[in-house]
């Protein structure tokens, strides 16, 4: 089993990720964990945190020569902003947060539940995700996340090889694929900010040459739709989570919402097996498992909680009305939502691979794959 576990808090002295059941034979590329890193701390809305910090992973265990072992991997990203000894309690929790209930449920300070519940805790998820993704790449699956909606304005994504749109994105400073639609997002974000407020928004992960069958059918906790909701809508702030068509599918009648099948023998020797659809509003996955179209998964973002100009809360001292406290935020991180959620599809993708065909060694692993699907087209 592929899984992993985050240790750390926003300003504690860093965030450590632990991945175990990771396989053998990955050649580790740390750059591709520190771009993603980086791409987190982009976008347009950030706070001051982000110049302060400058992610880098450091890999502590899981490889010899920059070789996975198929040991368990940690990977370290370290906080320059350290300061946690030395900083106040709140006694305001803001609406939205965690303050409140989880210093309830804890019997213990807000400043004790702020440091964990913040998304600064999202490194490890994104170091993970982006060490997930390399396995990916060797078996020739490949994803990219973006926004698609910024507050009340969509920024429809376009069709496209993934390297093309990939390159578009990264021009973008919303990480949407929408360039001609861009300023005007970028102009509410700055009104935003005047009034003291914060955005939300929507973004979007495609996944493409899946195999058929990562997931399954015969246990509802093993469904593969229901791992990647549960991965995404477990991201900070995030809201709802769509698969597909989502919610949609429920105002449409049934001939307007499945995938017609159909068999191409010039396609029999693709990730399909020759099996196509002229739709994918399924988003690639059916009954709980992969029919090799291309994932789609989409993810609501509400705004960020902490507000320069404060909602009305309590001073929990003398249970008073007070403003909420305010800590140091971001305007809008829907730009880094898009790259969080991008990583954590890939790991729950990459925990269904190694599931299905072995997590032992990556070259049994590709072996594995095209045995399975020689039988699959002699079935």
């Amino acid at each position: 089993m592929l899984r992993y576990w985050t240790a750390g808090e926003s300003h504690g002295k860093g965030i450590l990720a632990v991945i175990d059941g990771f396989p053998c034979g990955i050649a580790v590329d740390t750059g591709v964990i520190d771009r993603e890193l980086e791409r987190r701390q982009g976008g347009y809305g950030r706070g001051g945190r982000q110049r302060l910090e400058q992610d880098r992973v450091e890999i502590l265990s899981g490889t010899w020569r920059g070789m996975t072992l198929g040991s368990p991997i940690a990977l370290w990203i370290k906080n320059n902003d350290y300061k946690i000894e030395k900083m106040e309690d709140l006694d305001r929790p803001r609406p939205g947060h965690g303050d409140l209930s989880g210093s309830i449920k804890y019997l213990t300070s807000i400043r004790a539940i702020l440091e964990r519940a913040s998304a600064r805790e999202t490194v490890g998820r994104v170091a993970a995700g982006a060490l997930a993704r390399q396995l990916l790449a060797a078996v020739g699956i490949d994803l990219l996340g973006y926004v698609v909606a910024l507050g009340p304005i969509d920024l429809p994504p376009r069709q496209g090889r993934l390297d093309e749109l990939r390159a578009l994105r990264d021009q973008s400073p919303l990480f949407s694929l929408r360039p001609d639609k861009d300023p005007e997002a970028l102009q509410l974000i700055d009104d935003c900010r005047k009034e003291g407020d914060t955005l939300g928004g929507v973004v979007e992960v495609r996944v493409e040459n899946v195999p058929f069958g990562l997931g399954t059918h015969a246990q509802w906790d093993r469904k593969l739709d229901g791992r990647l909701a549960q991965a995404v809508m477990a991201v900070q702030a995030i809201k709802g989570v769509e698969i597909g068509l989502g919610f949609q599918a429920a105002r449409r009648f049934g001939s307007q919402t499945h995938d017609p099948i159909a068999y191409d023998p010039s396609r029999a020797g693709e990730r399909c097996l020759g099996f196509v659809r002229p739709t994918n509003r399924a988003g690639g996955i059916e009954a709980g498992m992969t029919n090799a179209q291309p994932i789609l998964i989409r993810a609501a973002m509400k705004p960020i909680s902490t507000l320069a100009k404060p909602l009305e809360s309590v001073h929990l001292p003398t249970k008073q009305p007070q403003a909420a406290a305010y800590e140091r935020s971001d305007v809008c991180a829907v730009s880094a939502a898009a790259v969080i959620v991008e990583n954590v599809v890939a790991f729950e993708i990459a925990a269904a691979l190694v599931e299905k065909f072995g997590q032992d060694n990556i070259e049994e692993i590709r072996r594995r794959i095209d045995l399975f699907e020689e039988m699959a087209r002699n079935r």
